[in-house]
């Protein structure tokens, strides 16, 4: 017996008519598309989830980093990177795990493996440049620091990191007696971390080695505005300040570093040495006399005593006290020339001849010492010489070759006490 509902299927199909054909055969195209955009979407949160989990992984594994945890940061890491291998930071990161295991040759592997798969991936070259750094490799870290900055600008890491490998460099620069090149270094460190107070300071004072004093001046204070009591920016920007004949300036700079350290004999003696240029006499002998109380073995404020005694008149404590810088270092030019003055004073003239002509076989840049000389030339007939010692000591004045030296030379604890650098 024929199946009604199969005949009716049958017929139904026969009969249906193209209007009707059309509209099945859209209703299994949308079908289709449905299937597939379930699977797509099925795809979709498959690959999400993958993602997060990816992402749970990264971030766990940088605070353990962060925390110390390396061992833990590894299995995240191993376990992310057997799913992605290629994921760069999870490269990058294992990296830093490497590094900081002192694994450096494995480390080094996986930062130009990140690097290889993402060449503009700043990270891995910020990382790559830090391990050089550790492994003291300057000249390799310095591409790869100069890379990630050009590819993320504001990676603190890597300027810190190149501001310090040229600071570096700038100082051993400076005791091999280079001070051009300790200076063109300073500059690309500045660059690179503009706000980095150690780089404004050594800048400073490589500036002031050359006489470039605006230039110290602004960068000791750029220093001082990073750190406001920082006791070496302040006797670095007072000395600046002396040799700009910016007395006043001065005073207050050195007046700041006593307050920080009134134990330093070395800040009293500076504050004199600018009292003194004020014409404030007896403040600048009471900070000479702290000066001496504190450390009675240096020899500068004795000297400087002595210098206030004999432009007083007063010649015998200015003998005792140029004397006892003398006994100190018998090659101190100012001690010499001001022995000389006094004998000169005292009509001693073969004794004053003697001084000074000392005094100049060690320096003959001594402006004073060849005046005096030669005044004393003309005591004793010496005509000629005399002449040619007062020629000298006018060239030199016009130079102005002694003013500047002497002052440095005098301010920098460092060279006070040292006979070399008189």
């Amino acid at each position: 017996m024929p199946n009604p509902a199969a005949a009716w299927g049958r017929e139904s199909t026969i009969d249906e008519g193209p209007t009707g054909f059309v509209n099945r055969r859209l209703r299994q195209l949308l079908y289709l598309c449905c299937l597939l955009l379930l699977t797509c979407y099925s795809h979709s949160q498959t690959e999400v989830a993958a993602q997060k989990e990816n992402l749970s992984l990264l971030s766990d594994a940088a605070q353990s980093i962060a925390a110390g945890n390396l061992n833990r940061a590894e299995s995240d890491l191993q376990t992310l990177l057997r799913k992605a291998p290629k994921d760069v930071r999870g490269i990058n990161l294992l990296g830093i795990v490497r590094a900081q295991q002192h694994r450096e040759p494995q480390a080094e592997q996986l930062f130009k493996q990140a690097i290889e798969i993402q060449p503009d991936f700043a990270g891995a070259h910020a990382s790559l440049g830090l391990l050089y750094v550790q492994m003291a490799r300057p000249d390799d870290a310095i591409p790869q620091l100069k890379e990630a900055l050009r590819l993320d600008p504001g990676r603190a890491d890597a300027s810190r990191a190149l501001a310090e490998i040229w600071r570096t460099q700038a100082r051993a620069a400076v005791q091999k007696g280079d001070p051009e090149k300790a200076l063109s270094l300073l500059i690309e460190a500045r660059k690179a971390d503009p706000n980095n107070a150690d780089v404004l300071f050594d800048f400073g004072m490589v500036a002031l080695r050359m006489s470039l004093l605006p230039d110290a001046v602004q960068a000791f204070r750029e220093t001082l505005n990073l750190r406001k009591d920082d006791g070496d920016a302040l006797y670095g920007l007072g000395r600046a300040q002396i040799g700009l004949d910016k007395y006043e300036d001065a005073r207050e700079s050195f007046s700041r570093y006593i307050q920080l350290h009134p134990e330093e004999a070395s800040g009293h003696f500076a504050l004199g040495m600018t009292l003194q240029a004020l014409q404030r006499s007896d403040e600048a002998r009471k900070e000479y006399e702290t000066s001496i109380q504190l450390r009675p073995e240096q020899s500068a404020s004795y000297f400087q005593l002595g210098l206030m005694d004999l432009d007083a008149g007063d010649l015998k404590p200015a003998s005792e006290h140029c004397g006892r810088v003398l006994q100190q270092d018998p090659r101190h030019t100012g001690a010499l020339v001001c022995v000389g003055r006094i004998s000169f004073q005292e009509k001693e003239y073969a004794k004053a001849a003697e001084w000074l002509q000392s005094a100049i076989a060690i320096d003959s840049s001594l402006r004073e010492a060849h005046y005096y000389l030669g005044l004393t030339y003309a005591r004793i007939g010496r005509t000629a010489d005399s002449e040619k010692e007062l020629q000298i000591a006018s060239q030199l004045e016009k130079e102005d070759l002694q003013k500047h030296r002497t002052v440095f030379k005098i301010l920098d604890p460092a060279q006070t006490d040292n006979p070399e650098n008189h």
